[in-house]
């Protein structure tokens, strides 16, 4: 294998073990999210987009040598089988290489944009929970508010039925009591659709995963069938 198919096959390779860092249960979303955002990653983040373009086009580019390659030595297996044995298993050999540069380069690819595909996915859901926990806080905090606002008035009241100043105030807070039922209410509704969003990124997740099983499946015995021919 030429240098630059190494590069290929090595980049595919560690493409495929980050796949399976990102995808196995290895580290929580808030953790993803931490090292997206670490001080090294943060310095490249204004130059992503063009270093993701660049890996893009290389890989492309790789990729039609592939097919090329595949196509020039198609046609010669027809003509060099009917010349000398030697020819035609140079041939083979040369068709065997090509298109095992192939699926190098194809599966590099595709591993590319599943990576930052499922990059954007964890940080979505990062921030979903997060805001799923700012919400339940801030529910809990209006709710130990009322209550404690409710203590007060039935204490208030106990002492002071007659004072109408003091009904006045009861009056008041019970409005307050009435007004955190309704932001306690809709915290619990933003807390579900925060939760059907985390669930559909997860079953996203899932989608991807199996998508990747399936077509690492097929490398695996696509290769198997080659080695067999060869």
């Amino acid at each position: 294998m030429s240098l630059q198919w190494t590069l290929i096959a090595t980049f595919l390779y560690a493409e495929i073990i980050f796949v399976l860092l990102l995808v196995l249960p290895v580290a929580s979303p808030e953790r993803w999210q931490k090292f997206f955002k670490s001080r090294f990653l943060k310095s490249l983040s204004s130059q992503a987009s063009v270093y993701f373009l660049v890996l893009l086009a290389i890989l492309i580019l790789f990729f039609l040598d592939a097919i090329r390659e595949m196509k020039k030595y198609s046609s010669s297996e027809v003509e060099a089988a009917h010349s000398h044995l030697d020819a035609e298993m140079q041939v083979n050999m040369r068709l065997f290489r090509a298109q095992r540069n192939f699926y190098i380069s194809g599966f590099a690819l595709f591993l590319s944009l599943v990576i930052r595909r499922l990059v954007l996915l964890i940080s979505t859901q990062a921030t979903l929970l997060a805001e799923s926990k700012a919400a339940m806080r801030q529910a809990k905090s209006a709710t130990t508010a009322a209550r404690s606002l409710m203590a007060q008035t039935q204490t208030s009241t106990a002492q002071n039925t007659t004072n109408e100043a003091h009904d006045r105030e009861v009056t008041e807070l019970k409005e307050k009591l009435a007004k955190a039922e309704k932001e306690l209410q809709t915290e619990k509704k933003d807390k579900e659709a925060v939760k059907q969003q985390a669930e559909a990124v997860s079953a996203e997740y899932d989608r991807l995963l199996e998508e990747h099983s399936k077509l690492q499946a097929k490398v695996e015995v696509g290769d198997g069938e080659k080695k067999k021919d060869a």
